[in-house]
């Protein structure tokens, strides 16, 4: 005669390893509905390492950046662990592949909706557990990107150690080489925006007040510090928002310019750039 489990005892036991759903079940299907063996199972497979583990910091790990084989959309992933050596395992890159792949096909609007998804039948956020346990590190997906346009490049920097999508208005002949040269541009320069349409009023007002401080402090008079300041904001524009940025690769243009000159009115529409534990 089979044992009935319950969804109470599959929970219960969930709560107390923090191994996946379907662990449990088993765990307890294989000890015949006895609690403490079905302990004993998952501490055998691994699985009560995950509970243990939950408040170790999992600060290395690998970037993750895709697009789409129709090029229109595009994802980068951040999946963690614990060590440098751990890292650089090629079945854990490979894992991180894998979690990319399912972003990438299932557009997940959300982090917990990524970790909601499947793979071989099994849900990402268990299988993260799961990992754990094998491992014998915390493992985790910490940061989940997207981005959306009529052509999209991805890009991964520094081995796996960060990753960026442009979005780009056009997918003419030299988008993807275009792309690839921006996607570096963000990677090297980190911009706020896209353009100074794209920066916070939070940033704007931190920006003058910082400007307007340093301008006092070198005893300018105070009728000519908004002037001043307006200046060093527009400075901080050229620096530090992506089509007024100087393009590293050319410093006679910008990267506004750069794009014109690949096709008249190509632009960014778009960008994401994740770094490993920033």
């Amino acid at each position: 005669m089979s044992v009935q489990i319950s969804a109470s005892d599959v929970n219960k036991l969930r709560q107390q390893t923090g191994a996946g759903m379907m662990d449990c079940k088993k765990a307890l299907i294989e000890a015949n509905g006895d609690f403490e063996a079905a302990v004993d199972y998952l501490r055998k497979k691994g699985a009560k390492v995950a509970a243990s583990r939950q408040d170790r910091d999992s600060n290395e790990g690998v970037i993750i950046a895709k697009a789409s084989a129709d090029g229109k959309s595009g994802i980068v992933v951040e999946v963690n662990c614990e060590t440098d050596f751990v890292a650089k395992n090629a079945d854990f890159i490979a894992f991180a592949e894998s979690v990319a792949d399912a972003a990438l096909a299932n557009t997940p609007a959300s982090l917990e909706d990524l970790k909601a998804i499947e793979i071989d039948g099994e849900k990402i956020a268990d299988l993260l557990i799961s990992k754990t346990g094998t491992i014998g590190e915390k493992i985790d997906v910490s940061k989940f990107e997207s981005v959306s346009a009529e052509k999209v490049v991805a890009y991964i920097h520094g081995n796996y150690r960060l990753g960026v999508l442009v979005g780009l208005s056009a997918a003419v002949d030299a988008a993807e080489e275009a792309g690839k040269d921006v996607a570096m541009q963000i990677a090297a320069m980190n911009p706020v925006a896209i353009d100074k349409d794209g920066v916070d009023t939070k940033t704007i007002e931190r920006e003058l007040e910082i400007a307007k401080e340093q301008i006092r402090a070198e005893g300018k008079p105070e009728e000519m510090v908004e002037k001043i300041a307006a200046g060093k904001l527009n400075k901080f524009y050229k620096e530090s928002t992506l089509l007024n940025q100087e393009f590293v690769k050319d410093s006679s243009k910008n990267i506004a310019q750069f794009l014109d000159s690949v096709e008249k009115g190509l632009t960014v529409t778009a960008f994401k750039r994740v770094q490993l534990g920033a």
